[in-house]
């Protein structure tokens, strides 16, 4: 019954297989959803999408083969539809404490709870405001919506607000997510595992099973075999824009610091602000006090680190193009020349920007910081930074 949903996903774009598919029939065969529109849209989405990017889809496909369902009127569901008394008990169990459970026996218990609701919608003909009888809003009735009454059955309204009900009867709104969004820190975190080297180093603490199984074999007895962990052995050297224009990118900027920092066992990282000079540091406290020689960071690290600037590269283009052109110090050297020698030194780079792509030509700066970068400039979206990690794996 579900190829449908199956031929439907497939011809809106998400790329479910075979297999992914008979894993979800295999699920749904198991009884691990049952009578749970929720759990069912859950389960379905995970054994069949397997990049984020394809989520928004997915919803789209759920909500285009199951359209009828979302048409299918209250009075219906109540006339037509034979609600198993053990799912409600079960529901119940889940969803209230047990003095409430027992008021609800002492009032009738759940056959008479649902029998007064379909004899209540026979009844009533037009929407309700206030009251405890018919089904409405605002009331104490247990039938309704922003109300309160113990023994509940919430109709119509958009999330619980004394997490009361018996039975939800809402309909489902899903959360879209697009590539064009601006990145969360989990996002970044799946963007940057696509730049990878896996190596294994450290103690040797981590079960290896196939030398397990194999060494057992050879000696005739349980012969355990441990072996070190597996990390990402990819170098990054960060150059983080602060100050002026970058302010109001300080949030996406510290998801992206914290991501980079739990994925990469070897980063490091500078400050510069707009434009790399001759100086850089790493406290931005002391920024004056503490400066590093940018000379020094080339000399310090080698070219096989993955050398990535993170700045909306809006300044003014002196500070770009000429000596004495930065707008906090003299700097001797143009800033293209001290960013060109981070081009040449280290030669997989790449350049974040913040600001939005759709922006990027209005700023002339911006352009001429794409063209030193030879255009490895990307956007601080899911798509652009996907785009730069497979620039940076080149």
């Amino acid at each position: 019954m579900f190829v449908p949903f199956f031929e439907t996903l497939r011809r809106t774009g998400v790329p479910v297989s075979l297999r992914e598919y008979l894993t979800f029939l295999e699920a749904m065969s198991a009884g691990l959803v049952t009578y749970d529109a929720e759990a069912f849209y859950f389960l379905a989405r995970s054994a069949m999408v397997k990049d984020e990017r394809n989520i928004d889809k997915f919803d789209r496909a759920f909500a285009e083969m199951f359209e009828g369902l979302e048409k299918i009127s209250l009075e219906d569901m109540v006339e037509q539809t034979e609600i198993p008394h053990e799912w409600l008990e079960k529901l119940a169990e889940k969803t209230l404490s047990p003095e409430e459970r027992a008021e609800i026996e002492a009032l009738g218990g759940f056959d008479k709870l649902m029998e007064t609701l379909k004899k209540r919608l026979e009844e009533q003909k037009k929407r309700h405001q206030g009251g405890s009888k018919w089904i409405g809003t605002a009331g104490t009735s247990p039938f309704g919506a922003y109300g309160y009454n113990p023994e509940g059955v919430r109709i119509g309204q958009d999330k619980s607000r004394h997490q009361r009900a018996v039975k939800v009867w809402d309909k489902r709104q899903f959360r879209n997510l697009d590539g064009d969004v601006e990145l969360g820190t989990r996002n970044i975190k799946v963007a940057l595992k696509r730049l990878r080297r896996w190596a294994r180093d450290g103690a040797a603490d981590e079960l290896d099973l196939d030398g397990t199984i194999r060494a057992t074999a050879e000696h005739g007895y349980l012969d355990v075999q441990t072996r070190p962990e597996r990390r990402n052995a990819v170098k990054v050297l960060l150059f983080l824009d602060v100050g002026g224009s970058m302010d109001p990118h300080v949030k996406v900027v510290e998801e992206l610091f914290s991501a980079a920092r739990a994925e990469f066992k070897h980063l490091e990282h500078f400050y510069f602000h707009n434009c790399l000079y001759e100086g850089v540091w790493r406290d931005n406290a002391r920024r004056w006090q503490e400066q590093t020689p940018t000379f020094e960071v080339l000399r310090t690290y080698g070219p096989d680190y993955k050398c990535i600037f993170v700045g909306d590269a809006s300044m003014s283009p002196y500070e770009i193009a000429y000596p004495g052109g930065a707008n906090e110090h003299w700097n001797a050297e143009a800033g293209q020349v001290w960013l060109a020698r981070a081009r040449e030194h280290w030669t997989s780079h790449l350049w974040i920007n913040p600001t939005p792509e759709r922006h990027w030509r209005y700023t002339q700066s911006i352009g001429m910081i794409r063209e030193i970068f030879e255009d490895r400039m990307v956007p601080m979206t899911l798509e652009g930074l996907e785009a730069g990690m497979r620039t940076l794996t080149r």
